[in-house]
């Protein structure tokens, strides 16, 4: 599912983003099929659907990149941050990709791209201000292993199935989809017409419900997915530079600096909390791990310790 680089392969990653896909999409096979078997007209949803799929794969880094105020830099404007880059993608020998700032004092990374070739880093103005370079280094190590093992791309298509669900509901309350909805007939047909419209307005509630399940299924599915691909990052970034420590200090650096940042902006970010470093969750957030895009901090700490626990072992 990635292509070769330096960063080690995570069978579990990629397993797990295969079966992501492949329930999504026999979710979205099966309630196709449904829609069909009681005549729903499929053209505006299949119009929509396509158009919506290709601009986030292929704008998604945009799209990203708008949301949360990025701009392109240049090496003339930030040298250290692409030196830290250049360091990190030669070590990997994988494409060097866009760099962006977001001006935003939350300390914060993220990255984005359909493929290594078309991939975007953008780290916030609070997260340059507050990590020295060696953990600025762990950071970045950490998203560019997102790039090399394209789960930015899978995470991008698995969110478009759930934005679809989202929007089948919506179509379904204001589109008109279902034929013969419309008035008319005789005085006579009164009553098998109101028959048949009490029937369409059950068949289109059951709509709305069964997509509203969907919705949720594929949002546990899409969650589960992000807390696994960030442990994944974790783990390829710190093997990447052989210092898992310094990852787990740098966690540890912009969780703590997250956790005092007004509430108001924190709660401005959260729509994109399954693309950033660490979450910026306000205070006070009551999110059950079901629900969660990342592991806790805990978790993440955990793996780190016991992975440069196994590190120093092995080179003893």
């Amino acid at each position: 599912m990635s292509a070769r680089t330096r960063f080690p392969a995570d069978r579990g990653l990629t397993t797990r983003m295969l079966t992501t896909v492949f329930l999504l999409g026999l979710l979205y096979a099966v309630f196709v099929a449904v829609l069909v078997a009681v005549h729903v007209q499929l053209g505006l949803i299949l119009v929509l659907a396509v158009g919506i799929l290709f601009v986030q794969y292929f704008f998604s880094d945009k799209i990203a990149l708008y949301s949360m105020g990025g701009k392109m830099v240049t090496r003339q404007q930030q040298p250290g941050l692409y030196g830290v880059v250049d360091r990190l993608v030669a070590l990997a020998d994988m494409p060097h990709p866009q760099i962006a700032v977001a001006s935003s004092d939350i300390p914060n990374a993220f990255a984005t791209g359909r493929d290594q070739k078309h991939s975007v880093v953008c780290v916030t103005t609070g997260l340059l201000r507050r990590l020295d370079e060696p953990e600025l280094e762990a950071v970045l190590a950490h998203e560019l292993s997102h790039v090399a093992h394209r789960d930015v791309a899978v995470m991008t298509i698995a969110s478009f199935l759930g934005i679809l669900a989202g929007l089948m509901t919506r179509v379904f309350y204001f589109a008109g989809l279902f034929g013969g909805m419309g008035g008319g007939g005789g005085r006579g047909r009164g009553g098998s017409n109101n028959n048949g419209g009490g029937q369409l307005v059950l068949i289109e509630l059951g709509m709305v419900l069964v997509s509203a399940v969907i919705y949720a299924i594929s949002f546990v599915l899409i969650r589960t997915l992000s807390r696994y691909r960030e442990l994944a990052a974790d783990r390829s970034g710190a093997i990447l530079i052989g210092q898992p420590a310094l990852l787990a200090q740098a966690l540890v650096k912009v969780s703590g600096a997250i956790s005092r940042i007004p509430t108001r902006d924190l709660r401005a970010a959260e729509h994109f909390n399954a693309f950033y470093f660490a979450p910026a969750l306000a205070p006070g957030a009551s999110l059950s791990s079901l629900f969660a895009t990342h592991p806790s901090l805990e978790k993440r700490l955990d793996q780190l310790a016991k992975l440069d626990a196994e590190m120093r072992h092995d080179a003893a």
